[in-house]
């Protein structure tokens, strides 16, 4: 009985080795993520080194500096905080029909509000858009968004209309998909 005791208990050691020596050799063969994270961002910083270089890049930057690239930063200060906590900003509707200049009728749609006292736009695409018919200029409206972008194409900052609510009736909620990444 004392035998058999012996016998698994020194079974039990030895498995155990062989996979605590499996784990640690498969640990060293896989690529620091700290190596890939340096590679990336090396990569990432190469890659807008080269688009600054570009002329759409000499563009963007020369509207950074100008009066209207800077009034489009200040206003994103004014709602960072809102995006950052995805929470209500009160706006109001200031255009429902704006179209860009050479702008193709069947592309994006655009609701311009405006949000403490600075204007915004917001881009949908036309079936999007079709659940914000019923608004008006001068609607009052509850907006909330995950994000902002910049954009030296558009008079106003571009914020992203994740949810929309007129007189406590949601009328646009954007569905994200959550693929476990």
């Amino acid at each position: 009985m004392k035998k058999t005791i012996y016998v698994l208990i020194l079974l039990l050691v030895v498995v155990s080795g062989l996979v605590f020596a499996n784990r640690e050799i498969k640990k060293e063969t896989k690529p620091s993520q700290k190596v890939l994270a340096v590679a990336n961002k090396k990569t990432y910083v190469d890659e807008r080194k080269k688009w600054e270089a570009s002329p759409d890049g000499i563009k963007y930057k020369e509207w950074q500096t100008s009066a209207e690239g800077k009034k489009v930063y200040a206003s994103y200060v004014n709602i960072k905080r809102y995006i950052k906590a995805f929470s209500d900003m009160e706006a109001v509707v200031t255009s429902v029909t704006f179209q860009r200049e050479n702008a193709n009728a069947s592309g994006p749609k655009w609701l311009i509000v405006r949000i403490e006292g600075q204007d915004y736009m917001m881009q949908f695409t036309p079936k999007d858009f079709q659940q914000l018919s019923s608004l008006k200029v001068n609607d009052k409206i509850i907006v909330r968004s995950r994000n902002a972008s910049f954009s030296n194409n558009h008079p106003y900052l571009i914020v992203s209309g994740d949810y929309i609510a007129h007189d406590k009736k949601i009328l646009f909620k954007r569905e994200f998909k959550n693929d476990g990444c």
